[in-house]
């Protein structure tokens, strides 16, 4: 089974290959939240150190860098999907899905409030998604 104007590449490739971009965007995106958490107010760090010192509390953090990491494999999983499948499928998909998994893993790892409105957009996207890939 291909999926429409998919050209020729398969149903579980083009999962894979969505899948691929969302986890490594969320990945990054929680881990580089964490990493802006960990570092605290960088408004008070400038005031107190200047810019250089702002700047030093943010490279000196691996969460940072880890996130960032993530983001750029983000970046070029996007790449790669665009290569072999169709642009009105892969970035509303992969942009779409990574809110969803953007709201669980806020409130798995970062024990953020996620509400009631959130997770019911969350679900309406599925539902945006099924209807894009059908």
């Amino acid at each position: 089974m291909t999926l429409p104007s998919s050209s020729g590449v398969n149903l579980w490739t083009s999962v894979a290959m969505i899948a691929a971009i969302v986890l490594a965007s969320t990945t990054g995106e929680v881990l580089t939240a964490a990493a802006m958490k960990s570092i605290g107010d960088l408004d008070e760090i400038r005031a107190k150190s200047g810019m250089a010192g702002a700047i030093r509390a943010v490279v000196t953090c691996p969460l940072f860098f880890a996130g960032v990491g993530f983001l750029a494999l983000a970046f070029f999983s996007l790449l790669f999907a665009l290569n072999h499948m169709s642009l009105g499928l892969v970035a509303p998909a992969s942009a779409s899905l990574t809110v969803v998994t953007n709201s669980i893993a806020a409130k798995l790892f970062l024990h953020e409030n996620v509400d009631k409105r959130r997770w019911t957009a969350a679900a309406l996207i599925c539902v945006g998604v099924y209807f894009l890939a059908h």
